[in-house]
């Protein structure tokens, strides 16, 4: 009689994904994922929140954490966001060093990677960007290799990775390098969930989102979103009404644009996401208020779902 296959072991961890801003977190986080759960946008520092997005296949479960990229503290909410990021580090089972090959290194990543060096846990280099040639992923290794002052190959808890989050390029191999690395467990989240975030956490970003791609640079950082009053009006309706906080009249002026040609070019791209997202017709009213130095406002960005320290 023959023996019955041994049955495999079912896999369940939290990876999480850090790096400075514009390296592609959250084009990586989305692709891994299969759906759009991050925010994306070439304007740095996009993503504000730790946004949770959940990998399932036969070999278990992976709870992806896409972090706010790491940047110089200016004010409170600066701060708020590379404590975010840091503080994940060391409470996961396996974190993804995320790093743009087509740039050369920078302050912030070095600052980062001798944080990375007290971390027990697996690192994931990711090299990321390498269709776009990968010029400079040998000084990222290098890096690594500086800060922990031995070779790449005798650092035993880093493992680096060419990648691509916008092809896919290698990114199977890096699904199979994170099972191998998280224990065995049960599943975090139910199998239909692909999102662990807050429904008006998300359709703030979605709406942010379109401003930060319709304004390019002129308002990376002063713009802000939140969800004032969220109401079915029936089955097939409901009314969502969202404050768009910015810090100078001049901003307001910028966000609304033209006759209001802005604000109606946010409303309908961002209507039609939120639709699918939440699956009834939406009325999507946006108004613009200032809010002076908001970002060093602890009760605005408690708000927000920040906490101001």
């Amino acid at each position: 009689m023959s023996e019955a296959p041994e049955k495999k072991s079912f896999r369940s961890g939290m990876v999480s994904i850090v790096g400075r801003p514009n390296v592609g977190k959250s084009t990586l986080l989305n692709l891994l994922v299969g759906e759009k759960v991050a925010i994306v946008s070439k304007v740095p520092q996009t993503t504000r929140n730790k946004v949770r997005g959940i990998y399932r296949d036969e070999r278990g479960q992976i709870v992806f954490i896409d972090t706010p990229g790491l940047v110089p503290g200016r004010d409170k909410l600066d701060h708020f966001l590379k404590k975010s990021s840091l503080e994940t580090m060391h409470d996961v089972d396996c974190v993804i060093h995320l790093v743009d090959t087509s740039e050369p290194v920078g302050p912030e990543e070095e600052e980062l990677v001798r944080r990375l060096r007290t971390v027990k846990g697996p690192v994931l280099l990711g090299l990321n960007k390498i269709d776009l040639k990968g010029k400079f992923t040998h000084e990222y290794i290098e890096l690594w290799e500086k800060v922990k002052g031995k070779p790449a190959t005798e650092i035993g808890n880093l493992m680096p990775i060419i990648l691509s989050g916008k092809t896919g390029v290698n990114t199977d191999d890096l699904l199979s390098l994170l099972f191998e690395r998280i224990p065995e467990g049960e599943a975090l989240y139910p199998d239909d969930m692909v999102v662990d975030v807050p429904q008006k956490m998300m359709i703030s970003d979605l709406i942010r989102e379109k401003f930060l791609n319709i304004l390019r640079q002129e308002l990376p950082h002063s713009i802000a979103v939140f969800i004032e009053h969220m109401e079915p009006r029936s089955d097939k309706l409901t009314h969502i009404k969202a404050l768009v906080m910015v810090e100078k009249e001049s901003q307001k002026m910028i966000v609304i644009g033209k006759d209001g040609k802005v604000l109606k070019k946010v409303g309908t791209q961002a209507r039609r996401e939120i639709e699918e997202l939440i699956g009834t017709k939406v009325f999507l009213e946006i108004y613009v208020k200032v809010e002076k130095n908001w970002r060093d406002n602890d009760s605005v960005l408690f708000d927000l779902g920040y906490y101001g320290e």
